[in-house]
């Protein structure tokens, strides 16, 4: 039997309905519903922005980040340093400061430690990889087969409820 969770921003009404498997763990359950209250949050800020260019813009931040916290999850370091870069350069840093940044980063950790990078500690150490031709698509990529979109559907709503709850309630 799926769990339910319905979030419901006070401000504006909306409501973000989330049904699956969830763990029985009640941590869990609480991260799962703090997890739903903010997500439905950012939406109702991102919803309420008035001008249509600001608020796709809002919208593509959103969807960065959490492909970039999705990326970090999955311990896929290069795809988060893509992501990461790709903000950094869409809030106008340039390749050059992302290449100071990252010396000045290398520098300060052999200060404080007192001895050379590792190889290991090197790579771990460029959190805003190295640029690639491919890194700077001209088109913004399209969302249909990208794996945070795909099987979600915008369809549904339940009732008023800020509690986790089996579907037949």
């Amino acid at each position: 039997m799926s769990d339910q969770y319905v979030a419901t921003d006070k401000r504006t009404g909306l409501e973000i309905t989330v049904t699956g498997q969830f763990p029985s763990d009640h941590e869990d359950r609480i991260r799962i519903a703090r997890t739903s209250n903010l997500f439905t949050r950012l939406m109702s800020s991102i919803l309420t922005t008035e001008d249509s260019s600001e608020r796709r813009a809002h919208f593509r931040a959103l969807e960065c980040q959490l492909e970039l916290a999705d990326a970090l999850l999955r311990q896929d370091a290069v795809e988060a340093q893509r992501l990461m870069r790709e903000t950094l350069m869409g809030m106008g840093v340039t390749e050059e400061q992302l290449r100071q940044a990252s010396q000045d980063l290398r520098e300060q950790f052999e200060k404080m430690t007192g001895m050379p990078l590792s190889e290991e500690l090197e790579q771990a150490l460029n959190i805003f990889g190295e640029p690639k031709p491919e890194d700077t698509p001209d088109t913004e990529p399209p969302l249909s087969g990208h794996p945070l979109t795909d099987g979600m559907e915008d369809e549904g709503s339940g009732p008023e409820d800020e509690k986790p709850k089996p579907d037949n309630q």
